[in-house]
């Protein structure tokens, strides 16, 4: 009689052991298969995205209103016009706004549409909508412009440096082309851009 209790005990303490073994399991298999405990999202960075030639998603807007939109999420974008309406506004005579109208009329630019609006700081920020963003780069970097910001398919030139520095957090990159004489720092991001000789880096140049 005490054997066979003996015996039922021992199988008792082995169906519990088995079960927590599995209990253990299912606990490790509800992370990813890196085994780290997370799940769902990637562990992977940002290098995955679909931004192009830097490997980075950068940020993309269909049309001018969703540019002043984005705009507006980090820095200022106020009272939009087209680049025609601005340049023959009294601002163009006290705050000239980057590039020129004709931009939009030059395949060598690759520019759909052009369009100003105003910073908190009353400077204008230069808006543009590019349908080939290689085209662009290239000709940039041709008239030896130092540098700008870039989105997938569209570009803004910040009237101010200080709404340059609120850009930082947006996701948009600077086209820095070679500079001996103003190098980027170590330690910031450089991934290839369209064009060669040019890179695009998270350094903002003030």
């Amino acid at each position: 009689m005490r054997l066979r209790r003996a015996i039922t005990v021992g199988a008792l303490l082995l169906m519990s052991a088995s079960m927590t073994a599995c209990g253990g399991d299912d606990d490790k298999g509800s992370g990813n298969s890196d085994g780290d405990g997370r799940t769902g999202a990637s562990a992977s960075g940002g290098k995955g995205g679909s931004g192009g030639a830097a490997g980075t998603k950068l940020p993309e807007a269909s049309d001018m209103a969703s540019v002043a939109y984005f705009l507006n999420k980090y820095a200022s974008c106020l009272d939009l016009k087209t680049g025609a309406e601005y340049d023959d506004s009294n601002y163009m005579d006290t705050d000239p706004s980057w590039g020129e109208e004709q931009m939009t009329q030059d395949p060598a630019w690759g520019v759909k549409e052009r369009a100003v609006c105003m910073d908190k700081y009353d400077d204008a920020n230069t808006l543009l909508l590019v349908s080939d963003m290689k085209k662009f780069q290239a000709t940039f970097k041709n008239k030896n412009y130092r540098n700008i910001l870039i989105g997938k398919d569209f570009v803004v030139d910040p009237g101010d440096a200080q709404t340059q520095q609120e850009l930082k957090t947006s996701g948009l990159v600077t086209l820095y082309c070679a500079d001996p004489e103003h190098p980027i720092p170590s330690g910031f991001k450089q991934e290839p851009s369209q064009v060669e000789g040019c890179v695009l880096t998270d350094y903002y140049a003030s």
